[in-house]
């Protein structure tokens, strides 16, 4: 038999790999639909479970709904904490509830230790809650920790008092993230000039800090700027921000 009709034995190797590659994607794919879904309910299981346990118990008996019902009612300590905040900023909104605002702040004026830290938790809420506040609302990009290394930034503010009176350039307050805990981070001043606006959203550069740079958001500048170059290290920024 001539090498030409000598019978080759059929190769399925290739077909072998692309089914188990199959399955591999499958996998892949059913992880990351079920991976943030589970994790999602898991937090806020655990959330509504922790306010349930702290909250259901101070609830008289006669007024509680788990006494006339076989099973619990999970969220109710959630539901009941909302109405509450709702009821006491209604209260507060009156002329007794400013008088007792008024009457704890002098009080906590007095206290050497707890006055810093309520005046401090006070002001970071007003400032992040406020409805006109700049605050958070703004990714920028900056040189950090030095020229040629590239962070993202979120404007806090407008520098003011005795930081801006010892520098030469407007400096704008940015707070600079860690990842993957955005909550920790760093407080630094800027020039104005020094400082790149980004056109992804607060929310898009959250998702990118804690990711690790694995989520990346598509590009919303025009088409025609996009993939040009329009920053380099060392050179001075101006930011176009409402900081």
């Amino acid at each position: 038999m001539t090498p030409e009709n000598t019978p080759q034995a059929p190769d399925v190797k290739p077909a072998k790999t692309g089914v188990v590659g199959k399955l591999r994607g499958y996998f892949i794919a059913g992880i990351l639909i079920t991976a943030p879904i589970s994790i999602t309910i898991y937090l806020g299981w655990l959330f509504i479970t922790y306010v349930d346990s702290k909250v259901t118990p101070l609830i008289p008996v006669k007024y509680n709904p788990e006494t006339y019902m076989p099973i619990g009612v999970p969220g109710l300590g959630v539901v009941v904490v909302v109405v509450g905040l709702i009821l006491i900023g209604a209260f507060t909104a009156g002329f007794m509830g400013r008088f007792f605002q008024r009457t704890w702040e002098r009080v906590m004026d007095k206290v050497p230790v707890l006055r810093g830290v309520y005046k401090a938790l006070k002001q970071i809420l007003e400032t992040v809650l406020a409805q006109q506040s700049n605050a958070f609302r703004e990714a920028v990009l900056v040189e950090y920790p030095r020229r040629g290394m590239w962070v993202i930034a979120f404007i806090t503010g407008r520098t003011q008092g005795e930081v801006q009176s010892l520098t030469e350039e407007e400096v704008i307050n940015l707070f600079v993230p860690t990842t993957p805990n955005p909550t920790s981070g760093f407080l630094i001043f800027v020039p104005k000039e020094d400082i790149v606006p980004l056109s992804m959203n607060v929310e898009e550069a959250l998702k990118m800090v804690i990711s690790g740079g694995i989520v990346t958001p598509p590009d919303h500048r025009p088409v025609e700027e996009q993939g040009k170059v329009t920053v380099r290290s060392g050179e001075n920024h101006v930011a176009d921000s409402n900081a």
